[in-house]
């Protein structure tokens, strides 16, 4: 009996123990149904915030994409304005060019008409000088033969 009282005793303990472990047992499969729940909302996270990551990547590679295209049209245009402008600073060099030796031309030939009319201006004046000279003369002889006349008659 007392062997059997000993081993009621031990059978008590061990039940508790074994109502104790249950209980830790329930308690550890409530914190690992938690922890695989968290596990799961975290790799639902993952999941959207790689999808969202890819949509980021796509995203910035079309931007990317389309920065680089607007800087080679950009350059394409400043190439093509620099280009313009060099034509134009060619034919405007060229014009000119073209306007000097044309002023340069239209000088000389003011400078020659210039020198001919002053020489035509004085041969004209020493013309005007001799023809008046001239004149002086006849006046005198004209003025000797009325005195001439004046003193036949």
């Amino acid at each position: 009996q007392e062997e059997k009282k000993q081993l009621s005793l031990k059978l008590e303990e061990l039940e508790r123990k074994l109502e104790t472990t249950s209980a830790q047992n329930i308690e550890f499969l409530q914190v690992i149904a938690k922890r695989e729940e968290s596990i799961h909302q975290c790799q639902l996270r993952l999941e959207e915030k790689t999808r969202e990551c890819s949509s980021l990547a796509r995203q910035l590679e079309m931007a990317i994409e389309d920065a680089k295209r607007q800087v080679e049209q950009t350059r394409e245009r400043a190439t093509s304005r620099e280009r313009a402008a060099q034509s134009k600073m060619l034919d405007l060099e060229t014009q000119l060019s073209r306007n000097k030796t044309e002023l340069n031309q239209l000088r000389r030939s003011k400078d020659d008409a210039e020198r001919r009319y002053e020489s035509r201006l004085q041969d004209l004046k020493d013309r005007l000088e001799q023809s008046e000279s001239t004149n002086r003369s006849m006046q005198n002889y004209v003025q000797f033969l009325k005195s001439s006349y004046a003193n036949v008659f």
